[in-house]
């Protein structure tokens, strides 16, 4: 219930609402929503629909604190590592300055805000630390100890472990 409270407060406030405008609109009072969201209580099936309409979100989504069909699912740390290693094998199989590599490393790069290139050669670490917040920031779970067999460095670890306890 926590989750679903959180989340409701995250799109009131993304709304600009106070809980006693949130409140009027839906016939409840400001305490009602203010239970909602201190996970205490849920809110009445009966205005669940006008609840969401007024968020701007689904039912389901609602229900599931935000995070749609991938709070269950996981993904191997060594998928990650996968990934960058293929990356790196598009360099070696197109070269460094052939237009696919250069687009993707460019891309990658004005995103991120950062040189991704070099750090690909030189931190590999930062890139998998980064892929797996960016999992556990969308609702994905990871194994620890299967992190930390690819990552060795003790702030990056604690990083992850900052974004595991934040992120449930």
């Amino acid at each position: 219930m926590n989750e679903i409270g959180k989340y409701i407060k995250k799109l009131r406030k993304i709304k600009n609402l106070t809980q006693q405008q949130l409140a009027n609109t839906l016939n409840v009072s400001f305490q009602a929503v203010s239970k909602w969201e201190t996970g205490e209580t849920l809110p009445d099936t009966n205005i669940l629909l006008d609840l969401c309409y007024e968020l701007d979100t689904t039912v389901d989504t609602l229900l599931n604190g935000g995070i749609v069909n991938n709070r269950r699912r996981f993904i191997k740390v060594e998928n990650i590592v996968n990934g960058f290693a293929h990356i790196s094998y598009l360099k070696e199989c197109f070269g460094e300055n052939s237009i696919f590599y250069r687009g993707l490393v460019e891309g990658i790069s004005n995103k991120m805000n950062f040189d991704f290139d070099k750090t690909l050669s030189s931190n590999i670490e930062v890139l998998y630390t980064e892929a797996v917040i960016q999992y556990l920031m969308n609702g994905y779970r990871i194994d620890m100890e299967e992190a930390k067999m690819w990552i060795k460095n003790e702030k990056y670890i604690k990083e992850i472990e900052r974004h595991l306890t934040t992120e449930k």
